[in-house]
């Protein structure tokens, strides 16, 4: 039996996702949800940085574009909240690009578009 990693951290945040769908449903645009997460993870001393930029590196040189992870929480795992009606590779694909982009081997892909809270654990192995 493999060890899950980083289990303690990702149930305190699938905790937070859950209170969060079941206190407002199915139905909202992303950044409510993304609003309402981010109270929550205040709510549980849960350590996050919002909007989180990530810089991407091509052949060695930083690409002037870069882009901004929904949040990142504990210093180590990428979180993606979507309101969809079902997840799919391209939204898995973006979570592991990200964490490609930021080192970290972790990703946590959340959807609150649909009646049941849907998540996925995305893992970068090295």
């Amino acid at each position: 039996m493999s060890k899950i990693i980083f289990e303690k951290e990702s149930y305190a945040i699938v905790g937070a996702a859950i209170h969060v769908h079941n206190e407002l449903g199915c139905g909202f645009v992303e950044s409510v949800y993304q609003e309402a997460f981010e109270i929550e993870l205040k709510y549980r001393s849960i350590p996050h940085i919002r909007e989180a930029p990530l810089r991407i590196n091509y052949r060695g040189e930083r690409l002037k574009k870069g882009f901004n992870a929904d949040f990142i929480c504990y210093d180590k795992i990428i979180v993606e909240l979507k309101a969809v009606r079902e997840l799919d590779v391209i939204n898995q694909s973006q979570v592991f690009n990200y964490l490609k982009a930021s080192q970290l081997t972790l990703g946590i892909l959340i959807n609150f578009g649909k009646p049941e809270l849907d998540t996925q654990r995305i893992i970068k192995s090295y």
